[in-house]
């Protein structure tokens, strides 16, 4: 296959391709950059000014032992400690009968 003998048709073909993506591409970033004013309008200062920290004298017993027991859970890591080994056994029961017809209901405890 040689270059001449590549058809205009094919041309047109691999140009229609090339022409959508690239429009499609456009449309996306064109869609992204709205999406990016729209979330900056919504970003209201008023309502991040209501939404400041109270200072820490104007907290109550309660909520500073509830943060003293919190961060010492964190830094004591209280999870527990899994082995990293999986152990898969095959088990029979009755969920899957209707999938597997040679599956015997009766020796299921």
């Amino acid at each position: 296959m040689t270059f001449l003998s590549i058809t205009v048709d094919t041309w047109m073909l691999a140009g229609i391709s090339i022409a959508t993506v690239f429009s499609i591409l456009v449309i996306l970033v064109v869609v992204l950059l709205l999406f990016g004013l729209i979330s900056k309008a919504g970003n209201n200062p008023a309502v991040s000014a209501k939404a400041q920290v109270k200072p820490l004298s104007s907290a109550s017993e309660e909520e500073l032992a509830a943060v003293a027991v919190a961060l010492h859970l964190y830094r004591k890591d209280v999870h527990d400690q899994e082995s990293g080994v999986l152990t898969l056994r095959e088990t029979e029961s009755h969920w899957h009968s209707e999938l597997n017809p040679t599956f015997d209901n009766n020796n299921v405890e």
